[in-house]
């Protein structure tokens, strides 16, 4: 990667491109708005195209207006043929159709280094996804992605049963592995305690050599949005040209300084949104050759 002041090479230059296939937060704290806000900070350009709106502030979500799958095909097809993508973040998938075409767009163009984070329930407690649409998640995208980022409640969702404790997310993850996902992200930020405990789990790599990633839980009102960044951020670290263990670590360590950085800020009467403009960087610029 280089700076804006590294332009005499006569190739061609080009911006790291990722795209947020996702909801709209109209409160600004999560999905695109989110996503948005953190791939600029970390010099990517962002691109969206949306699943549905919502009507959501800091206490949560008022109400859902689905897009129709047909539309979100179109969205994909406009900024992939035209603009092009080197990393891609999935949010909000709320029906079986519209999986369904983020399957046919991960297929059709290729996309590369895909994180899938299974939004199926809000920081409020609101439900964001169909029953029906989980196990079609598990089905038709487990196995197309490069990575898959749940937290606690939303693996419970996909195995069926509670997970209560760290001691469990060993098991959790390889099970989530054998239904077809290549990597697993499981996120134990909803347990209780003083160290907030993930893993990071790649079917290609014995268990011995998963990466765990502990730190000390950060004491904030403010989580709203907290998963959508992370995703969004491994995304960008990707297009960056990072290594996936590379990217979940940068990630990591990025989202921990947005969470201190707004831990003492007050806006909405809820659960507010990390500061997500803690330490912007200019855009990046990647060579085009040929």
């Amino acid at each position: 990667m280089s700076h804006l002041n590294d332009l005499a090479h006569p190739d061609v230059w080009c911006y790291p491109r990722v795209l947020s296939i996702a909801g709209s937060d109209s409160g600004g704290g999560a999905g695109i708005q989110a996503d948005l806000k953190t791939m600029a900070a970390l010099g990517c350009y962002g691109m969206t195209a949306i699943t549905a709106l919502t009507a959501q502030n800091t206490l949560g979500v008022r109400a859902i207006h689905a897009v129709p799958a047909s539309f979100l095909k179109e969205q994909i097809a406009a900024v992939v043929e035209d603009i092009g993508v080197d990393a891609v973040k999935v949010g909000m998938l709320h029906a079986p159709d519209i999986v369904e075409a983020v399957a046919w767009a991960i297929d059709t163009y290729r996309l590369p280094n895909v994180v899938l984070d299974p939004v199926m329930v809000a920081t409020s407690g609101d439900t964001l996804i169909e029953p029906d649409t989980v196990q079609r998640l598990v089905h038709e995208l487990f196995p197309r992605v490069t990575l898959v980022t749940p937290n606690l409640d939303e693996a419970g969702l996909l195995l069926g049963r509670t997970l209560s404790d760290a001691s469990e997310l060993e098991a959790a993850a390889a099970e989530l592995l054998q239904r077809g996902a290549r990597a697993v992200l499981l996120k134990g930020g909803h347990l209780s305690g003083e160290v907030v405990t993930d893993l990071l789990a790649i079917a290609s790599e014995p268990a011995a050599f998963w990466t765990w990633l502990r730190g000390e839980r950060i004491p904030s009102p403010n989580l709203h949005g907290t998963g959508c960044t992370l995703s969004s951020a491994i995304a960008s670290y990707l297009a960056l040209g990072q290594t996936l263990e590379e990217a979940v670590q940068s990630a990591h360590a990025w989202v921990r300084q947005a969470l201190q950085a707004g831990a003492h800020v007050r806006l909405g009467q809820g659960s507010g949104p990390l500061n997500h403009g803690w330490a912007p960087q200019p855009m990046q610029l990647r060579r085009i050759t040929g």
